[in-house]
């Protein structure tokens, strides 16, 4: 009962532009949508990672969902991933793939380029991750750059950054990953003040990612000006989202002395 009167409750809260989607689907997004994922609408928030009381409703209102949208078939391959039920995640994603979710192409990419819960194919993995970055998904971009070229070669990086540039037009992940390129020199010049610009425009979508760079390019003063107490915000609005290198750059502004023994070994911290 609980339940049902939540979906009501959420779908008379959703704005406009929900109301022409189910009640299914607005619970799915609300637990389970993928910030990155390119087919979320842009007043879905999103979630870095399914909360593990949330992960019996996403399956739920996910699998309702799923045979009228690809986001939610996707979604729902998120759920199942998330209960370690790794057979049925990769059917759910095999399935959005299918019906054109980049985003599922480059989950199902990377089940193929480690071997989890699929015999390992770098050759399909490759094939999955340059679909997707055809469709302009920037993690498809990212992973297929890892990957490396045909036979082994190394992948072409100035060419990531182009499929990126063209992406980070519109796109929060897009932007985070070439601001990471052109921080750390890949593809070409290294370019802080273009990377923290980026960083910045992804930041202000809540992207946890781009927060915390913009957290250390704030404290170290790269790209930019110097700011510690902007720093500590942006360390604060991505630890929020779960963050972790965010939350130890927090615990290193709280306490940073570090006490070690003749041994070099850490003692203790002093903390504020």
């Amino acid at each position: 009962m609980r339940i049902c009167l939540l979906v009501i409750i959420l779908a008379l809260a959703a704005p406009p532009s929900a109301h022409a989607q189910s009640a299914d689907l607005v619970l799915c997004d609300r637990v389970a949508a993928d910030p990155s994922d390119p087919d979320k609408p842009a007043d879905v928030r999103g979630v870095s990672e399914i909360a593990a009381s949330d992960v019996a409703t996403a399956i739920k209102f996910c699998k309702q969902a799923a045979s009228s949208s690809r986001r939610a078939m996707f979604a729902l391959g998120r759920a199942y991933a998330a209960n370690r039920q790794t057979g049925e995640a990769i059917a759910a994603w095999r399935k959005a793939a299918d019906k054109g979710s980049s985003a599922a192409m480059v989950e199902l990419g990377v089940a193929y380029g480690t071997g989890s819960g699929i015999a390992k194919d770098e050759a399909q993995a490759r094939k999955l991750f340059e679909k997707a970055a055809q469709s302009g998904n920037p993690r498809g971009v990212s992973n297929l750059a890892a990957l490396g070229g045909t036979g082994g070669a190394p992948a072409d990086p100035a060419q990531a950054r182009a499929l990126l540039g063209r992406a980070a037009e519109t796109n929060a992940e897009a932007q985070y990953q070439l601001g990471l390129m052109l921080s750390n020199g890949n593809g070409g010049e290294k370019d802080d003040v273009a990377a923290r610009a980026l960083f910045e425009k992804a930041a202000a979508q809540n992207h946890a990612g781009a927060l915390e760079r913009m957290g250390a390019f704030a404290q170290d003063g790269r790209g930019g000006p110097k700011d510690k107490d902007a720093a500590k915000a942006y360390y604060e609005r991505a630890a929020a989202l779960g963050d972790e290198d965010a939350k130890k750059a927090l615990e290193r502004i709280r306490c940073p002395y570090a006490i070690k023994d003749k041994q070099g070994k850490l003692v203790t911290t002093l903390c504020f």
